[in-house]
């Protein structure tokens, strides 16, 4: 079949819910719409009972499509428009996470002449670095996302002279693709602090939102095809004190989905440079962008492997852009005009991240370990009204 498209492993998938739903045991877990909007991923997502956790006014359409109970959305985002608010009251969804003192009287306002009560928490910048790439931290000081711990008994007091809003919980973030447990132990740690100085202040906080940002292996896909649920949930039941009334929630995205999706290219030509091997091939940084914006390295494997003579390309696509590379100097068996490659590990920030660029088609969709395929374009796999 033509190439370049994306391929899915739903029995992978299926088996890294059914180990999420297990090791998450009494958590609420919430999956990032963002990281793959797939309409077949996400009714499978949502018939294991995930809520949704979503960042515009049609992930939550989406979301709602696709089977996730509007009463099991959160809309987080640091900028919500009006009209995206208006969604989110007349779905019910279970909580806005808010990002600024504005946005609580933003969200006041238009609750007020809806006659809506909306159920807010606050986003808490916790100050927390983490070993992750610049462009995916969260939750330091010099980022845009939420309320510093010193506004944030501002942010309860505005809350308080608001008829219809009402504070349920706490919202926190530090980044993702995190490998470095000791980063959500850090997260941990200081969230019972905020949360011992608002109990001192007599504020009773319900839920307890600590994000998502588990990372996956993209060196060895195949040696480590599930991620570490077990160890990172620990981490929390050993670190985070919170009160028996109190719910601590989780929203997840590339940790569910990333390892299920491969991205299947063909070589179109090599080409011997100056003082290096290129290996050209039909997928660029318009079907997978992460390389490019990142510097992400994804593993490649060869289609259908023969035992001949290892080689070293960059391997790159066919975008008038330098940034177009996929690796460099990687080492995989030689290759010829025709062969077939997949990309790694693309089932997060892969398919939902597609351009049309270059006025290049849109990449179609296939499923596998199911016996049924779709060839349906990628725009088509997207709900919204």
């Amino acid at each position: 079949m033509r190439t370049p498209y994306y391929l899915y492993d739903l029995k992978l998938l299926d088996k890294t819910l059914q180990q999420l739903v297990f090791e998450s045991n009494n958590y609420k877990i919430h999956y990032a719409i963002k990281a793959n909007t797939d309409i077949r991923i996400n009714k499978i997502i949502a018939s294991y009972g995930l809520g949704a956790d979503c960042v515009s006014g049609n992930e939550i359409k989406h979301a709602l499509k696709c089977g996730f109970k509007a009463e099991s959305i959160v809309f987080a985002g640091v900028g919500k428009t009006d009209q995206e608010i208006e969604i989110g009251l007349n779905n019910d969804i279970s909580c806005f996470n808010v990002e600024s003192i504005q946005e609580i009287e933003v969200i006041n306002s238009i609750a007020k002449k809806m006659n809506k009560l909306a159920r807010i928490a606050i986003r808490v910048n916790p100050n927390v670095d983490v070993d992750t790439h610049q462009y995916i931290k969260t939750g330091v000081n010099e980022n845009k996302f939420g309320i510093s711990i010193e506004n944030l008994i501002d942010a309860v007091s505005q809350i308080d002279l608001c008829r219809c809003v009402e504070l349920v919980g706490l919202h926190f973030h530090i980044g993702s693709q995190i490998t470095n447990f000791r980063n959500f132990e850090f997260l941990a740690k200081k969230v019972n602090y905020i949360l011992d100085y608002l109990y001192n202040e007599g504020v009773d906080i319900e839920h307890v939102n600590l994000g998502g940002g588990l990372g996956i292996d993209y060196e060895n896909p195949q040696q480590n095809s599930f991620p570490d649920f077990h160890n990172y949930f620990n981490v929390f039941r050993d670190n985070l004190k919170i009160s028996s009334h109190q719910k601590v929630h989780f929203e997840l995205g590339r940790s569910i989905v990333g390892q299920c999706g491969d991205l299947v290219t063909t070589v179109l030509y090599v080409k011997e440079g100056a003082s290096k091997k290129f290996a050209i091939v039909d997928a660029g940084m318009t079907e997978l962008l992460r390389p490019a914006l990142y510097g992400a390295k994804h593993s490649i494997e060869k289609c259908l492997p023969i035992n001949l003579k290892k080689e070293k390309y960059d391997i790159v696509g066919p975008i008038c852009e330098s940034s177009d590379s996929f690796r460099k100097g990687y080492i995989i068996e030689r290759l010829s005009r025709g062969d077939q490659l997949r990309i790694k590990s693309v089932g997060a920030y892969g398919q939902v991240m597609v351009s049309s660029y270059n006025l290049r088609d849109n990449p179609k969709v296939f499923y596998q370990n199911e016996g049924v395929s779709n060839d349906y374009p990628l725009k088509q796999t997207i709900v919204m009204n």
